[in-house]
C-alpha cells in the first residue's frame, strides 16, 4: 500500500500566521479532494485553488497577514509555507517520475510548465503580465509566488505563458500548467529507486 504523502506546516512571523495541511495527489490518485483556501487575497486564493485542484492535492491553507500594509508578505510567505509543506509531504523522492511537463490553455492564453523534483531550487518564470493588479493581487507578486514556492520546495521550475491577451487568463493558465506538471512529476513509477544517476536528490 503506497504511503500517504501528507504534511502539516505552521509558520508564524511578525507579518503572517500560516497554517497548512497538504496531501499530495498524482496521476493515479482517485481519492476525493478537500480544498479550503483563505489568504485574505481573493485572486491568490483562486490561484492556489487551481494549483490544488489540478494537481490532485487536498489542501487547507489559512493565513492571517498584514494586508493593511500590502499583499507582499502574505503572497510570499504563503508560497514559502506551501513549498515547505510540499517538500515535507513528498519526503525522499524515491519511486517517482521526477520530471513533469504540461501545456494548459485558458481561452486565448496558453501556458507551459516544466518541473524537475531535483533538490536544487531554481525558477525561471515569464508570465508577461501587463496590469498592475489582478483583483487585490499585485501582478509583480505572481511570478514571485512561483519563485518562492520553488525555492522552499527545492524544485526546478520553468513556467512560461506563450500567448494571451488577458492577465487573469495568463496567470491562471500558468498555475494550471504547473499543477498538471507537478502531478506528473510526483506520480509513482512502481519502482523504489531514486531517479538520479547520483543516487540521491
Amino acid at each position: 500500500m503506497p504511503q500517504e504523502r501528507t504534511a502539516v506546516v505552521e509558520r508564524k512571523t511578525n507579518e503572517t500566521d500560516i497554517k497548512i495541511r497538504l496531501e499530495l495527489g498524482s496521476l493515479e490518485s482517485a481519492s476525493e479532494q478537500t480544498i479550503s483556501i483563505d489568504t485574505g487575497i481573493g485572486f491568490l486564493d483562486h490561484m492556489y485553488h487551481a494549483l490544488a485542484k489540478h494537481g490532485r492535492w487536498s489542501l487547507t491553507l489559512a493565513c492571517a497577514g498584514d494586508l493593511h500594509i500590502d499583499d507582499h508578505h502574505t503572497a510570499e510567505d504563503t508560497a514559502i509555507a506551501l513549498g515547505m509543506a510540499f517538500k515535507k509531504a513528498l519526503g525522499e523522492p524515491r519511486g517517482i517520475r521526477r520530471f513533469g511537463h504540461a501545456y494548459c490553455p485558458l481561452d486565448e492564453a496558453l501556458a507551459r510548465a516544466v518541473v524537475d523534483i531535483s533538490g536544487r531550487p531554481y525558477a525561471c518564470i515569464d508570465l508577461g503580465l501587463r496590469r498592475e493588479k489582478v483583483g487585490a493581487l499585485s501582478c509583480e507578486m505572481i511570478p514571485h509566488v512561483l519563485h518562492s514556492f520553488a525555492t522552499a520546495a527545492g524544485i526546478t521550475l520553468h513556467v512560461d505563458v506563450l500567448r494571451g491577451d488577458n492577465d487573469h487568463h495568463r496567470a491562471e493558465a500558468a498555475f494550471k500548467a504547473l499543477a498538471v506538471a507537478i502531478r506528473e512529476a510526483v506520480s509513482r513509477t512502481g519502482a523504489n529507486d531514486v531517479p538520479s544517476t547520483k543516487g540521491v536528490l
